[in-house]
């Protein structure tokens, strides 16, 4: 039997109300403690929540919110879709993380990245010059901290640490840790250097274009003799009843988040034929529950992993869509993976 781990992300994007005009942030936090109230209800492994510091995302603060959601919630584990490590305090992060692990019991999950968007470097009095020195210096604190019960350590960055405790302490079973990457060699051999979990973030293009990734994590793992961790896959989708209403729902909620972003970065404009192309053959889990189901598996299979994450929410799409999008993968997209992975094993 194949084990597959089945989650979901968001960012908290701002969603329309039912007039089509924006919800307030504080709504839109509470819709997002709700979508993740019924993922656990639907047995669905993951939920984890993007840091953004933007006025199209609510979610600037992804621990408190998980809080939230783990005070409702029974089973679902808790993490990041990720936490910007760079400009964050590594020892306030492992508080953070170690106590939400305490209050979930054991559920939470980190996954540390350097995000996709850099308004949070001015905002905390970082400078973008300093931008790999900063992820280097505070990843290794921070898995320092994941181990050593007293840590000393000395950088450029902060202010160094001798011989300091940090509270509160994780349990026996520590913190389930991955680290984001959107696809250098570099980043990967990172992975296996501090002994984290690889996520891979595939948002364009044919997703098995990463598979010399997945190779090189594990030439890297039986180069150093470590033990190889479970791989992960990040990728933005949508479920609906039928693929044609699927693409018609999601289409202008994209145009307008990703019309946005590409203006801001200078991109041609989107148009829906690359839209449709890129369901087609890239990396937009977008349809039906069997489409989505199947393209998931030619992921898993052709990549060779354990854990996929489906980023649920795009630009305004309304709250009531993301919950059909929910119950559609819990209650058909889940069960179908499972089976067709399962069918496949025992051929």
């Amino acid at each position: 039997m194949t084990q597959i781990s089945l989650g979901l992300d968001t960012f908290g994007d701002v969603t329309h109300g039912a007039d089509g005009k924006p919800k307030p942030m504080d709504q839109v936090l509470r819709d997002v403690v709700e979508e993740a109230v019924l993922a656990d209800e639907l047995g669905i492994d993951f939920i984890g929540l993007g840091e953004h510091h933007r006025d199209d995302f609510a979610i600037s603060a992804p621990e408190i919110v998980l809080a939230a959601i783990a005070g409702r919630t029974r089973r679902i584990r808790l993490g990041t879709a990720v936490t910007i490590l760079s400009t964050d305090d590594p020892v306030r992060v492992f508080q953070r993380f170690s106590t939400l692990n305490a209050v979930s019991d054991g559920r939470a999950e980190a996954i540390l990245g350097r995000g996709s968007f850099t308004e949070s470097y001015p905002l905390f009095g970082h400078d973008l010059h300093d931008y790999d020195r900063l992820f280097e210096e505070r990843l290794d604190l921070f898995a320092r901290l994941l181990r050593e019960k007293k840590v000393t350590w000395q950088g450029q960055t902060r202010a160094p640490l001798k011989n300091a405790a940090v509270y509160p302490r994780l349990g026996a079973n520590g913190l389930t840790t991955w680290l984001g990457v959107g696809g250098s060699p570099e980043s990967v051999v990172r992975v296996v250097r501090h002994d984290l979990r690889l996520m891979l973030a595939i948002i364009g293009g044919d997703p098995l274009r990463f598979k010399p990734y997945v190779d090189l994590y594990h030439r890297a793992i039986d180069q150093t003799g470590q033990q190889a961790h479970p791989i992960g896959v990040h990728s933005p989708g949508f479920v609906a009843e039928t693929d044609e209403a699927a693409r018609e729902a999601l289409w202008p909620h994209y145009l307008a988040m990703f019309g946005r972003i590409g203006r801001e970065r200078g991109w041609p404009p989107l148009t829906k034929d690359k839209f449709l192309a890129e369901v087609a053959h890239g990396a937009l889990y977008v349809g039906s529950p069997e489409t989505v189901a199947r393209k998931i598996v030619r992921t898993v299979k052709g990549l060779g992993i354990q854990r996929f994450d489906l980023k649920y929410s795009t630009g305004p799409l309304p709250h009531d869509q993301l919950l059909e999008c929910i119950r559609l993968y819990g209650d058909k997209v889940i069960p179908m993976v499972r089976d067709m992975l399962n069918r496949s094993a025992a051929a």
